[in-house]
Formats: structure tokens, sequence, C-alpha cells
């Protein structure tokens, strides 16, 4: 046997393509966590149907998982796929045109029968009329020797055949030298309580490393040596298990219990998941009839001394509306996490978009203004969700927290953070002794406020002499009873809105990117599009262009800093996945002219996408 030879890459793009019932989610998860053990930076990008079990066979059932792994710091899960693990027909030809001249595929052959063909809209098969004559395409029998390699061990062949996801795991893990010992390990502990499917997969998984050893089908093996980061103890981290331990971390620094009011949704639900399983901090977790009593809920959990807590979805937003008005008018902590997905209406549920900003921003009757955060990277989330805390229990108000589908699915290697250097929030309960109303009585008026935030006091019911009033009527102005006067409730609307402005203060100026200090264009992304757009930055930067970079976590109120920076560039562009939110709001406030980048296609830009529309600005500018 010919020893094949080992190559050194600097990165390579991998996707893994087939039914949503062969388990590619599972594949390529595991060879992510494997790589991240290994010592890679990565990128990952999930992308699966809505149903739970789509029309096997066709271009609207294929579930892939691409990742990105390298030996440097990397950003994004890669524009091109270097290597597609296609497991039928519809896996190749759904993700055929993502491809690259000289990309290598890998069929499942087996797969390729006359009425799979059929059913992926193939007329002739790929494999045999030449069309796939630029990549390199290896045929490997993935079916036929999984079902051979289970036969002795009394698993049936349709049960064997399940297990064809680990055959191809196998093999890329060879082909890419992962270590197996992790896998094996792994597959024992999930696997466990049902040796048949146990054995099956673990035969599979080692059937398709020793194929790549001895079938003498590669002219190469590679390797990507692990990338160097800084010493710490790290976690391949989704973005919604961030942004739930961030949860649980910002209440532990405020020393408050933290109370889930939720309703299952896409791309949300796993922040539930999370939370349910961390009650040893103080968590509680409500699963909701619906999502009006999910929110309903977390706001009377936050009356009660709580930190009120409820997640959702775009249709989800849409129901809570009302109620976080309720919370608006109240002035108590909530925090309401959107994980943005498709729309309008049920929309795509599974796919990412960012085109929930405006309805943050404006989507409630009245003048009910909230902050707004975005969460960056999967990373990220951990840090914005206690950023959204912080503002929630120091400003006595609802916060919107804006994660997307893509962070939330998305992993990165994230460094786990000392609890030590997180920062303490103080919900500065009021007491009976410290305040007085204006007329010097000892009477608790609840809406008494603080001077430098505006925040009224928070007074959890049961504490003797803090009794009070509240409700969704218009308050009046200190007292806190229930007041129809047109004047009182223009002041209450104008210190809602000063309230909600005046946070300016506490957060930091923005931070641009600009090495030169002389940049022609300035890029100004916002949320979930950080990977790509750094990503096409450095490119453009690169090729010899001045390019500045931007990325808005606080969306409401901007940072102080923004309008000065943003009137500093000739041009400004900011793309973002909807028709144009964030570039109407800068207009709007700082009367720049803000092009627009726009994409609405249910997957994220690509670095290539930027790169190309920062050379269109500036040549139109040149």
């Amino acid at each position: 046997m010919a020893q094949q030879e080992l190559s050194t890459l600097g990165s390579v793009v991998l996707r893994f393509a087939g039914d949503s019932g062969d388990g590619m989610q599972l594949t390529g998860e595991r060879f992510t966590s494997v790589s991240a053990l290994f010592g890679n930076d990565l990128a990952t990008l999930p992308d699966y149907p809505a149903e739970i079990r789509a029309p096997a066979g066709t271009l609207a059932g294929v579930s892939s998982f691409q990742v990105q792994i390298s030996d440097h710091d990397i950003s994004t899960a890669g524009d091109a796929p270097n290597v597609l693990v296609a497991m039928n027909p519809a896996g190749l030809k759904a993700n055929l045109g993502l491809l690259e001249r000289d990309a290598t595929i890998i069929v499942n052959v087996d797969a390729f029968d006359e009425r799979s063909l059929e059913k992926a809209g193939y007329d002739t098969n790929p494999l045999e009329d030449g069309s796939l004559g630029q990549f390199r395409v290896y045929e490997v029998p993935m079916t036929t020797i999984t079902t051979e390699v289970c036969k002795d061990a009394g698993v049936k062949p349709r049960d064997a055949e399940r297990s064809k996801n680990f055959f191809a795991l196998g093999l890329v893990s060879w082909l890419y030298s992962r270590p197996t010992d992790t896998t094996d390990a792994w597959i024992e502990r999930r696997f466990g309580k049902n040796p048949l499917v146990l054995e099956a997969n673990r035969r599979a998984f080692r059937a398709g490393y020793d194929f790549g050893e001895t079938a003498e089908l590669f002219d190469a093996r590679y390797e990507v040596t692990a990338a160097p980061f800084p010493s710490g103890e790290y976690a391949n981290i989704t973005g919604n298990t961030a942004l739930a331990w961030g949860l649980i971390a910002a209440a532990q620094k405020a020393s408050l219990p933290l109370f889930l009011g939720s309703y299952p949704i896409t791309p949300a639900s796993d922040i539930l998941h999370e939370l349910a399983k961390h009650k040893e901090f103080g968590v509680r977790t409500f699963q909701a009839e619906d999502e009006i009593a999910g929110v309903a809920s977390a706001i009377g959990a936050s009356y009660g001394g709580a930190l009120g807590i409820t997640t959702t979805s775009g249709p989800g937003l849409d129901l809570k509306s009302e109620a976080i008005g309720l919370a608006l008018s109240l002035e108590i902590p909530l925090v309401v996490v959107d994980v943005q997905r498709g729309g309008p209406s049920t929309g795509l549920p599974t796919k990412v978009e960012q085109a929930d900003l405006l309805h943050a921003m404006y989507g409630r009757h009245g003048e009910a203004p909230v902050p707004i955060v975005a969460a960056i990277t999967p990373g990220d989330c951990f840090n914005a969700a206690i950023e959204a805390v912080r503002i929630a229990v120091t400003y006595r108000t609802p916060v919107l927290l804006l994660s997307d589908a893509y962070l939330a699915n998305g992993t990165e290697p994230w460094l786990i953070p000392n609890p030590d250097d997180l920062p303490v929030v103080d919900p500065k309960f009021a007491d009976a002794t410290n305040h007085v109303a204006d007329d010097g009585s000892e009477q608790f008026w609840p809406y008494l406020r603080d001077e430098n935030t505006l925040a009224r006091p928070w007074a959890p019911p049961g504490v003797p002499g803090l009794e009070h009033r509240i409700g969704g009527l218009e308050k009046a102005d200190g007292s806190g009873n229930v007041s129809y006067d047109g004047r009182n409730h223009e002041r209450m609307s104008h210190l809602r809105r000063d309230k909600v402005a005046g946070i300016v203060a506490s957060i930091p100026d923005v931070d641009v990117d600009d090495p030169t200090g002389d940049a022609d264009l300035l890029v100004v992304g916002w949320g979930g599009t950080y990977g790509a757009i750094a990503t096409g930055v450095a490119r453009a930067r690169a090729a010899g262009r001045k390019v500045a970079h931007v990325q808005l976590r606080h969306m409401n109120p901007f940072p102080g800093n923004l309008g000065d920076v943003l009137r500093a560039y000739p041009k400004v562009l900011v793309p973002e996945l909807n028709l144009g939110q964030l570039s109407r709001l800068l207009r709007a406030e700082y009367l720049v002219d803000a092009q627009s980048l726009n994409k609405m296609q249910g997957v994220p830009f690509r670095a290539s996408e930027i790169a190309s529309a920062i050379e269109t600005t500036l040549g139109e500018q040149s």
C-alpha cells in the first residue's frame, strides 16, 4: 500500500450535506468538536429545513453543515467549501453552486440510483455525464460498506444504513488527520444505552477511517495545525448557549434569582433548554402556553424582585409587544431576547435574517422607547446578555437583546472568562428609609427618580412601608397614582424617552477599525454580520483600498460619538440582512448618505460579497 502524502493547510472549509434524516448536523458538530479540542480556530454554519422530516431525497429536504477550521484567527464559516460531502443527489445538487473549480466532492455513490436522481431533479447521473469535470470527485460506497461491517454485529441492514453518516465522519477524520479517540469516547457516551446503535455507529466510524487508510483513493492526506490562542480554558460554544450562560452570569453578579418565561420557538428554544439545566444557580424556567403568557410571567417575576427574562423570535416578538409596553410603563427590569429569523409571519423559521431592527425600535403603540443591544458573534452573545441585564437593572426598563439564527446555531472557540472580571450590577432595591414623598411624609412614592439615571426605585412586594400601586394606566409623576392629566402624560413620556436616551452616558464610544486613519469608506455593520464584514474589509485592504469598519452593538441609543464618526468619512456603506433598516435609521438620525448593501436569502453574507461591494462603492467614488 502506498503511503499518502501529508500536506499542511492553513485552513479548510468543509460542508456535509444530505437528507434531514441523514445526521448531517450531528456529523458536522462532531467534526467541529474534535477540531476545537485539537486546537483549531473555527466557525460553523448549520443549515437545515424547517420541517422535522422534510421530503426525503428532495432539494427542500436537504440539511447541511459547513465548518471552516484553521491554524489562524478566522471569523466566518468560509465563502466556498473546499470539500463537499454529499450523501445523496439532492445534497449534491443543492450545494454544487457554492463550489469553486477544483473543489473536492465526496459522494455516497450508493445513493445515486434512478429514483433518487429523479427526486433531486436530475435528468442524467452527474457522476457519469461529465458535468462534474471541473471538480475532484471521489465515489465512495458508504451505505454498502456500512451495512457490511455491521452485519455480523446483528444490526439489521435498514438500521445499519442510518449509521452511514458516521462512515462519512470517519473518512473525513482520516482525510484531515483528526484524532479518533475523542469521537470513540463520545459515541460510547452518546449511544451507550442502545448497544446495537452504539456498535453500528462505532463500526461505521472505524470503517470510514480505515477506508481512507487502505483504499488508496486519495492522493494526499491533510493536516490543519492548531491556532495560537491566548492561554486559558476554552469552550466550543453556540450563540444560544453563550447567551444563556451570560444571563446566568449577570444574575449571579447582581445577586438576583433568574426567571425565564418562554414559549418554544425556532431558533430561540435552545436558550430555554440550556437555562433549564442550571437550577443550581437559582434559575427557574417556565414553558408557557403561549408567547403572551411567557412575557407576562417574566414581568411578574421582575415585579417580585427577580431578573425577568423572555426569549422568542420574530413572530413571538409581535405577540409580546403590548406586554413590553406594560413593562415600560411599570418601569421594571425585563430582558426580551429576539433570535431573529426570516419573516414575515412564519416566514423562514430556520434561516437567518436581521429584519427585526425597526420592530425592536418602534414596534409598540404610543411613545415607547426601549434600549436595544445586538450580539456580534456566537461568543459575544455572552457579553451582550450581560450588557442587556446591566441596562435593564440599572435603568429599570425592558431591553431588547437581538441575536439571529446564524449566531444562535453557529459555534466558535470561546475563552471562558474569570467570574471575578465580570461587571457587578447592583439592583439597589428600595427600602422604607430612603424614599420620602415630596411633601415630606413617610409615604413611599414609587416614581421618584434617581437624578442620574432617571430610574424609579425597585420595590418588590412584601416589604413593610413600600406598598404601592402599579398598572398599565398612566402614572402621576412621583406618587404613581393613576393620572389622566394630559400635561402629566406628556411629562412622563418625556421622562421615559430621556431615561433611555441617557443610557448613552454609560455605553462606550464606537470603536473604529481604521489602520491608516484616512480611509475613503466606512463600512458600518451590526449584529451577526461582523465576521463577513471584517473578512471582506481585510480583503479590500489587501487589494490596496483604504477602508474603515465599525460594528455596532448598541442600537438604541447609538454610541455618543457615532455621528462624528459617520461624518468623518466620504462614503458610508451599511451591509445588513434586511432591506436597509439600519441605513434608514442612520440617515434619519445623522443626515448622512448611508448606502445600503442588502441581502435576504436566508444565509449570511459572504466575505466576497462585502469585498465586491467595497470595490464597487469606491469605484463609483473615483
